[in-house]
Parts: structure tokens; sequence; C-alpha cells
């Protein structure tokens, strides 16, 4: 395989994981006797079965690509090995030789969103750059989403909740912490975030202002499954009080999801 092939293969990993595109970069690691491809072959396998480049076609490259979603959805690297000599039992071609393919998950970094720049989005922020999360601020007041008030953040995005999603589309590897100001804030938002792909969507509030806007967004015809999907009152139970000690709540229960 050429270096300008090769060097294409990475370039679009690159930029897949610049734009937060989860893929698999299936590469031949070893070869025996007579294959379709040669050790170094790569191909890039996206979520949903396309795929860049090959490592030999036919039915072989069909279970790879399989093998490469499944590897994706579990997050892990997997080795595959497959002999091409006999079809009948269940042999994958009849090229004759041996080979096998390593499978190496890309997903999106792990990503905080902190909507509401507020005191206690100010110590989520800084207290998830510290666990090494990758950090997106927003606030509807552009004042606040800005290096001088979290220096922390990777990314500001001061403006509504939407130019977020324009610029930074969520994945499953994100993490969104809504910690605005009022219930009114929030209505704008939650139903953006309805269905979304994102691990965890926590959203700020006493027991009481969650009830309060539950029925309101209920009244809207969202649905108590898709309600249920979201941490209200966010955070584990400690008993928190300063922005702080709510910062760590709510960055222990993102771990908890994080983990499992």
């Amino acid at each position: 395989m050429s270096n300008e092939f090769t060097g294409h293969i990475l370039t679009e990993l690159l930029k897949a994981q610049a734009a937060g595109v989860p893929l698999v970069l299936a590469t031949v690691v070893k070869a025996r006797g007579s294959v379709p491809r040669r050790s170094g072959a790569k191909m890039l396998v996206y979520e949903d079965g396309r795929i860049s480049g090959t490592i030999g076609g036919g039915e072989m490259e069909s279970r790879v690509i399989s093998e490469a979603q499944a590897a994706l959805a579990a997050g892990q690297p997997r080795l595959l090995e497959y002999a091409l000599v006999t079809p009948e039992r269940g042999d994958p071609g009849v090229c004759g030789g041996e080979v096998e393919i390593y499978l190496e998950p890309y997903l999106p970094p792990a990503t905080v969103y902190v909507v509401g720049c507020g005191h206690v989005g100010q110590a989520v922020a800084h207290l998830a750059h510290w666990l090494g999360f990758r950090v997106i601020v927003n606030d509807d007041r552009p004042e606040l989403a800005q290096p001088e008030v979290i220096p922390h953040a990777d990314i500001h995005v001061p403006g509504p909740f939407a130019a977020v999603l324009d610029r930074q589309p969520l994945t499953r590897n994100s993490y969104v912490v809504l910690v605005t100001r009022n219930v009114t804030v929030d209505m704008t938002i939650i139903p953006q975030l309805i269905d979304s792909p994102a691990s965890y969507v926590g959203i700020m509030g006493s027991q009481r202002r969650w009830t309060h806007t539950r029925q309101l967004l209920l009244d809207k015809g969202i649905s108590e499954a898709q309600l249920d999907a979201f941490h209200a009152p966010i955070g584990l139970e400690l008993h928190a009080e300063t922005p702080e000690e709510i910062a760590v709540s709510i960055m222990a229960e993102i771990i908890k999801v994080h983990r499992a």
C-alpha cells in the first residue's frame, strides 16, 4: 500500500476526530500466503457501515465491517483472524492464505457541555477540566461565556444553545450539564436535547423546580419516557451546598455514567 494512500486514510481519520465523528481504523497486521491485501492495508469504518479504503473486499471485508461496528459500540479494540481456504467450513474466501486484522475504535473525546456560566457552571467547568474532560461552555449572556470568566474551558460559545449544537454536535461521549438561572431558560433548551445521543443530560434545580418544569414539558407533548432519560435534579446526593460541592456531586454522577 502506498504511503500516499495511507496518508489519505490517516488525514480522513484526523478530520473525523476533529469533527467528533466515531469510526474504526481496520489494519491488516499480519498476512500469510495468498491474501487480497498485504500487511499495512487500512480501511476506515463509520458507525453507519460506510467505509473508506479497503482491506480486500468480498466476504472478509463484509465481516470486518460488521465486527468494526460491534467494536465501536463496545468502545474496545479487537483482533480478527481469518483463514481464506475453505468457504464450506465458514472461511470468508478461497485465496489460500491467512490474515489478521486489528480494529481500533476512535470515539469522540469525552466532552462536558456546561450550559449556564454562573457560579456553579464555573465550578463545574473547572473541575471537569481538572478531571481530563474536554469542556464546552455556553450562556445566552455573552459576557459570561468568555475565557476571562471561565479560563479552563476549551471552547466558549456565547449566545443561544442552538449555536452550540451547530458548532459542536452532541455525540454519545457527550455529557450535558444544565445549570441555568431559571425555568424559562431551561424550557428553551430541554426540547433541543430530547432523544439526543448524549450519554448524560443533567438539569440543576430543586425537586420542586424539576416537577414544575417537567409538567410544562409534558404539556408541550414531550413524553414521560423522554423526560425519564434526564438526570434531574442533577448530581449525586451529597448534601452539597457551595458551588464547588455541587460541582463535585455533578461530576461524580457524570463519572459514574462515563465509566459504566
